[in-house]
């Protein structure tokens, strides 16, 4: 059977020029181009251009692809393979989808969410570098500051620091549409419990460092951004918390 690079593109819902791209840069050839220059597809090349397919999904690149591909003839191994792949995608999928509908229903609700929930899902590092990648790039630009400049990240760390973060915000947050003053006790000790939180972590926990810190997320664009778009007024009221308990302190 030979058909031409019109079927197999109906077939497998790939774009013409998809399949030029992938002869030239010598993913896919065709089984035969003709003295008219037709390219032409057997079986076997149906069978390589569903693996491609395959790992496409997965996000590969083309020349990763092709690496995988070189010189393999042992397709059901490689479909094997593929399909541990796609599975480990699934899981980690379904762990986000649930994540994402208990956040909706904790929205829905006006309820923050737990935060140990919250990023129930994002546990490897490359879905980590990606959720900093618009924040690390403004740093990086504004402020020098490469949050990935590291040889790994490390992601059962970044877990429980992130749900802390979101847990001791979304309280900042209730306090706030609760009309508790930010000098009030209750915001002094959740700011508290924060800082032992961080000391406990290895990071600076001293009231300067955390106030110096809130100062930044007023006035920096992105990062009030971040916080005025949790709570309307939440980068203010966390800097005058701040300053407050360092004035008590003092």
């Amino acid at each position: 059977m030979r058909l031409s690079v019109k079927e197999v593109s109906e077939l497998a819902k790939v774009t013409v020029k998809t399949l030029h791209h992938y002869h030239k840069i010598g993913l896919l050839a065709p089984a035969e181009v003709t003295e008219a220059g037709y390219r032409l597809y057997g079986d076997g090349e149906l069978e390589r251009l569903q693996q491609i397919l395959f790992y496409r999904e997965l996000d590969f690149p083309l020349e990763q692809i092709k690496e995988l591909l070189a010189g393999r003839t042992d397709r059901g191994t490689i479909l094997k393979e593929q399909k541990e792949l796609l599975l480990r995608k699934r899981r980690k999928l379904g762990a986000i989808l649930e994540t994402l509908e208990q956040s909706i229903a904790a929205a829905e609700r006006g309820e923050p969410m737990d935060g140990r929930e919250m990023f129930r899902g994002f546990d490897n590092e490359a879905a980590w570098a990606e959720a900093l990648e618009e924040q690390n790039r403004h740093l990086k630009e504004s402020y020098g500051v490469d949050l990935l400049d590291s040889e790994r990240i490390d992601v059962p760390t970044l877990n429980e620091q992130a749900a802390e973060a979101a847990d001791f915000m979304a309280r900042m947050a209730e306090a706030l549409r609760d009309g508790i003053k930010h000098n009030d006790e209750e915001v002094g000790q959740l700011i508290r419990r924060h800082l032992n939180f961080l000391e406990r972590h290895g990071h600076p926990a001293r009231i300067e460092d955390f106030v110096e810190q809130t100062r930044f997320f007023r006035e920096d664009d992105f990062h009030r951004r971040m916080l005025e778009g949790q709570q309307t007024g939440l980068a203010y009221y966390l800097a005058a918390a701040a300053e407050s308990l360092m004035g008590a302190a003092e």
